[in-house]
């Protein structure tokens, strides 16, 4: 194993947002490409904002998307405990270890770290009093993303605050330093925070991690512009469960988010990821949601399932809908849902397109209806198919083509003629899987009884 060790650091607040789990997923990836450890850390010294749900639906999202940690909750590592409200202790060493450095002195109740430059007052408008600043060397940053960046801290900045909680700076300096962090992969708006860290590494004497800070997440245009919100239409991760997307099509969007491989392939396997990710190809600019793009990815990668696999998938969706049990036949339900597996998007629409292979009440597309069954002869179409069909010895897509065809023949028409109303009579809408494999496996019975029922519905 490398001495590659990057973190994972969330703060469990809210439902666990897209931009999160993409940090989550380029940490990861560059853990597992070059056999390094992967550290998920929890940020929870927050008491009045931290929540035991946020913490549950953080850690099911995580491993929903087949992000596993080496070392965090569940996973004792040697640089436990992974929740900084139980490293109480290691915070109050470190920061008698400034104060005996004489860079911490406390003020007004907390506790400031104390930058080393001269110090000069300054009037400050905005709070209409004297402030204390300081000329501090610049800290210089070199980003694997974005190249060299200079920053500089002017004022002495609080790493305790006056009821006793240690500040987001200092745990986390703290962290990286007492979990051997080498690599710190995070969100571009942590990078006005890094000088702040530097400092402190610096005063404690530790050679500070390499930072790498990812590209904001930005609105998908037909929604908007600007960052994207927890608010957002696909900005959450357990919508995407909820809406039974497939996880590895889900962790193949993110990892587009902002990084790509140099041949513009999109469609990758979690394997692909691993061996083909690479922190120089990130882009520096905001990364722009598509929601068509993660649509598109999981189509491609429920087409490229087994079926076993699709059909056990697809079961659960239409059990959800009531449109199956565990008593519903498996190589019924295995045939009807091999026509589907080419033609429907995502699990979340299958019960709506398939409802018809597997109930009497499903719906009518009114715009098919009007465009066939209005027309002039639509029923007279059935009243002629009606019969041939039922006199098949054999139900299958031989027959079933012959029947139509020989018909087609005495009328002097193509078999085309008769296939929308029939389509339209056994499925509501005059769109779906192939003609003749639905009609095969939809069965004879159901068949000619949804045509007898059309022939009723629409005679004049």
């Amino acid at each position: 194993m490398s001495d590659v060790r990057v973190r994972f650091a969330p703060s469990p607040t809210g439902s666990t947002h897209i931009g999160t789990a993409r940090t989550a997923l380029f940490n990861w990836l560059y853990a597992r490409q070059n056999d390094g450890v992967f550290v998920l850390r929890i940020e929870d010294t927050d008491k009045e904002r931290n929540t035991e749900a946020a913490l549950e639906e953080l850690l099911d999202g995580l491993e929903w998307l087949g992000l596993d940690w080496d070392e965090g909750p569940g996973k004792d590592g040697p640089y436990g405990p992974y929740f900084q409200s139980q490293r109480s202790d290691i915070y109050q060493a470190h920061l008698q270890t400034l104060k005996d450095k004489g860079r911490a002195y406390e003020r007004d109740g907390a506790v400031y770290f104390k930058l080393e430059g001269e110090r000069y007052t300054e009037f400050d408008s905005y709070a209409n009093a004297e402030i204390e600043k300081v000329r501090a060397e610049p800290v210089v940053i070199d980003d694997l993303i974005r190249g060299q960046v200079t920053r500089k801290e002017e004022r002495d900045f609080v790493i305790q605050r006056s009821n006793g909680d240690p500040s987001f700076h200092f745990v986390n300096v703290v962290d990286d330093i007492e979990m051997k962090i080498t690599h710190v992969i995070r969100g571009e708006d942590h990078l006005s925070n890094t000088s702040k860290h530097v400092e402190l590494f610096n005063a404690f004497e530790a050679t500070p991690p390499k930072f790498a800070h990812l590209p904001m997440i930005l609105k998908d245009p037909r929604e908007g512009k600007g960052k994207m919100s927890k608010r957002d239409k696909g900005a959450l991760i357990s919508e995407y469960k909820e809406r039974n997307f497939l996880p590895e099509a889900v962790v193949n969007f993110i990892a587009l988010l902002g990084w790509s491989p140099k041949d513009d392939q999109e469609s990758l396997t979690i394997d692909a990821l691993v061996s083909r990710f690479n922190l120089n190809d990130v882009q520096k600019g905001g990364a722009r949601f598509d929601e068509k793009k993660m649509s598109h990815l999981n189509f491609e990668r429920m087409k490229s399932m087994d079926l076993s696999e699709y059909v056990s998938t697809a079961r659960a969706s239409l059990e959800n809908a009531g449109l199956a049990s565990s008593d519903t036949d498996d190589a019924y339900l295995s045939s009807a849902l091999a026509l589907c597996q080419e033609k429907i998007d995502s699990f979340e629409n299958l019960p709506e397109f398939a409802a018809y292979f597997f109930s009497e009440d499903y719906a009518v597309v009114e715009k098919a209806e009007k465009k066939v069954m209005q027309k002039d002869g639509a029923v007279d179409r059935l009243d002629e198919i009606a019969p041939r069909l039922a006199a098949l010895e054999k139900w299958d897509q031989t027959s079933i083509d012959s029947a139509f065809n020989q018909l087609a023949d005495e009328k002097d028409l193509k078999p085309f003629a008769w296939y929308p109303v029939v389509r339209f009579a056994v499925s509501g809408t005059n769109s779906g899987p192939d003609f003749l494999p639905m009609l095969e496996t939809l069965g004879k019975e159901r068949v000619l009884k949804r045509i007898d029922n059309a022939r009723e519905r629409y005679r004049p």
